[in-house]
């Protein structure tokens, strides 16, 4: 339980540190796209509580569900991120990243408030939800793929191992909250505080929005 309590003063922490919702790089990382692409995930504080967040429903759903539900996000992530690399028109349709940043920040809030209510979601429908919100996770990383080299099949295994590695943490947090009396209680906080800071993103997101329009 020490160790849960002790999680949540790190996410109201973040509530201070917006910054990091978008840094998604670090420098010295040019000319080796496995690291660039693993370290991509974990950098972005959007792309971390959303895959962690998909940890943690699968393993709330338990079953199948705590391997079929994070493979359905690294697959379809790894889609979006050859189209995003590729700038690949979706039917005809080049894809705003404006509306890419908005499913980013939707999934974090909606991954959120699932864990906070905890009620099984069927398993199909956690893959397709996840799946829905991969393809923008995934179309991110790609369009911020680095230029100095083709090599884009090492930058997409690097974020796919970096996802699963987020996604496994989510399940271990999740499956130590169920063998805690107040485990299962402390993890819904949890998901309350990352819809939270969701939330704010998509304030701060709305506001950025508003100012560069004027």
């Amino acid at each position: 339980m020490n160790i849960l309590l002790s999680a949540i003063p790190l996410f109201l922490l973040t509530l201070l540190i917006p910054g990091l919702a978008h840094a998604h790089t670090v420098p010295g990382m040019e000319g080796n796209n496995f690291l660039a692409g693993l370290t991509h995930p974990v950098l972005g504080l959007d792309h971390l509580l959303a895959m962690i967040g998909v940890g943690v429903i699968s393993a709330q759903i338990g079953g199948r569900a705590i391997w079929t539900v994070p493979a359905s996000f690294v697959v379809v992530m790894a889609i979006g991120g050859f189209i995003g690399i590729n700038s690949i028109d979706w039917f005809g349709l080049e894809i705003a990243m404006s509306l890419v940043e908005q499913g980013i920040i939707l999934s974090v809030i909606f991954l959120g408030l699932v864990i906070a209510i905890d009620k099984k979601m069927p398993e199909i429908l956690a893959m397709f939800c996840v799946a829905f919100f991969a393809f923008f996770h995934g179309y991110a990383h790609g369009n911020e793929f680095p230029e100095y080299d083709n090599v884009q099949w090492l930058y997409v295994l690097g974020f796919m191992v970096g996802t699963a590695g987020l996604h496994i943490t989510g399940v271990v947090i999740g499956l130590a909250s169920e063998q805690l009396k107040q485990g299962p209680r402390i993890l819904r906080h949890l998901g309350s505080i990352m819809a939270g800071i969701g939330i704010h993103m998509a304030i701060g997101y709305v506001e950025y929005s508003m100012f560069w329009e004027k």
